[in-house]
């Protein structure tokens, strides 16, 4: 199944308690759109709690912004959480495994990659992300983490291996001209990467994939379109 934007076709679901994975670019606007909030409104019945999981661990100004912020998107929508919480570097691990556990939606936040995997791994999250029946999300740093690998392309190119809930490789916020592409169209030859332009999305629950909004496959050196979701399929 597939969502273009301004188009949506209707996706069978043959397993209601499989788990949706939900990478998301980026919003600029600070809003869901439309296709993003109706596959959010129909899988998210259960709202109890989101925990938010920071990419700058150590701001906790900012990430108490940020959580108020994103769960702000939701409310507007109508989906509203009775708890929000977000984990950073004043979580204590016991705390941070207990509130996973008991998250109905878990959202990796954007920021810096490398900071988000170490604080998972600190504190024994990667194995609770795997176990979890909750709708995980992430956005920018934290949809690239939910990734096995990670294209790290800013200061010493490489790529790393990550959480590993989905085999697709994202590089979120790309547009036309960017200053990384000529680094990712060498780290392609390695390895397949999904550039996202923002505003887009990629759900998966098992073998079914939405696909929303614009993206590119950058593979052997070569970017080209993404028009079939069984591209996507390909890689996850």
């Amino acid at each position: 199944m597939i969502i273009e934007t301004g188009v949506v076709k209707e996706m069978e679901y043959t397993n209601m308690n499989t788990r949706i994975i939900g990478l998301f670019s980026g919003f600029p606007d600070h809003h869901f759109n439309d296709a993003i909030a109706k596959v959010l409104r129909e899988n998210l019945q259960k709202r109890e709690s989101i925990v938010f999981i920071s990419a700058d661990p150590e701001n906790y100004a900012q990430n108490d912004d940020e959580r108020d912020g994103m769960h702000e998107m939701f409310a507007e929508r109508g989906l509203a959480f009775s708890e929000k919480h977000v984990i950073d570097r004043r979580t204590e691990a016991e705390d941070a495994i207990r509130l996973v556990r008991e998250a109905d939606c878990i959202w990796l936040m954007g920021g810096e990659s490398k900071w988000q995997i170490e604080l998972i791994r600190d504190l024994g999250l990667d194995s609770e992300l795997h176990k979890s029946n909750a709708m995980i999300l992430g956005v920018s740093a934290g949809s690239m983490n939910l990734g096995h690998y990670v294209a790290y392309v800013w200061d010493n190119p490489e790529f790393y291996e990550a959480i590993g809930l989905t085999n697709i490789t994202i590089k979120s916020h790309f547009e036309e001209g960017e200053w990384f592409i000529p680094t990712l169209l060498e780290m392609s030859k390695t390895h397949p990467i999904v550039a996202m332009e923002d505003m887009s999305a990629v759900f998966l629950k098992g073998d079914d994939i939405l696909k929303i909004g614009n993206m590119l496959l950058v593979d052997k050196g070569e970017i080209k379109p993404i028009d079939d979701e069984e591209i996507l399929r390909s890689l996850s």
